[in-house]
């Protein structure tokens, strides 16, 4: 049985991960200047380190609601405020640490390990997990069952998302890292991911 919430999680993650940033730069700039298979070595290494991120959440949150409901409550109401944190942070431009920092040149290996390390050692993709994921749980079902359908729901949309980066590279690079161009795609996704946090507040009080 799907998670109930699987919709409208997907709807945040979206926004999330389209959302111009270090990240994205980084792997059309690897891809564009390095070729496709330097980009497919770096989103493999980026899915790792999410999917490695994801599980340990899963299994901590699926305890915590065992053992606290009322602490795994105040997660899933802190949810509204990081999702408005990551709108404003979408909307004044600010950086993040990032793969965006390391050398472009390497082998496929070193791109997959540079990936892999700082999606692990990110604490912005942690937090998604442990604080906005809850907001999606329905308690009276399966939390660990929604938990992990809900990871891999997040892992693999931005996965897809990093893959479909690289193939269009050569097309999305001067986009991507034309700051015009990015500064209003983050404003847009500011404004909505604003909105989603505000009625994401606004439910799981009713």
């Amino acid at each position: 049985m799907l998670a109930p919430m699987l919709p409208s999680f997907l709807l945040v993650v979206l926004l999330v991960e389209l959302t111009p940033g270090p990240n994205m730069g980084w792997l059309a700039l690897l891809s564009a200047s390095e070729g496709r298979r330097a980009g497919l070595a770096a989103t493999a290494g980026i899915g790792l380190g999410l999917a490695v991120v994801a599980a340990a959440s899963a299994l901590g949150l699926a305890q915590l609601a065992h053992q606290s409901a009322l602490v795994f409550d105040l997660l899933r109401y802190a949810g509204s405020a990081f999702l408005l944190w990551l709108a404003w942070e979408a909307w004044v431009g600010e950086r993040e640490v990032s793969p965006s920092t390391i050398y472009r040149d390497g082998t496929p290996a070193k791109h997959f390990r540079r990936g892999l390390i700082i999606n692990l050692l990110n604490p912005k993709a942690a937090a998604f997990f442990i604080v906005v994921l809850p907001g999606y749980i329905v308690v009276n079902q399966s939390i660990t069952m929604q938990t992990l359908q809900l990871s891999a729901a997040y892992v693999a949309s931005a996965t897809l998302i990093h893959v479909v980066i690289v193939l269009f590279a050569s097309q999305t690079h001067g986009w991507l890292t034309n700051s015009a161009y990015t500064g209003l795609a983050r404003k847009a996704f500011a404004v909505m991911l604003a909105l989603i946090a505000l009625w994401f507040f606004v439910g799981t009080f009713r």
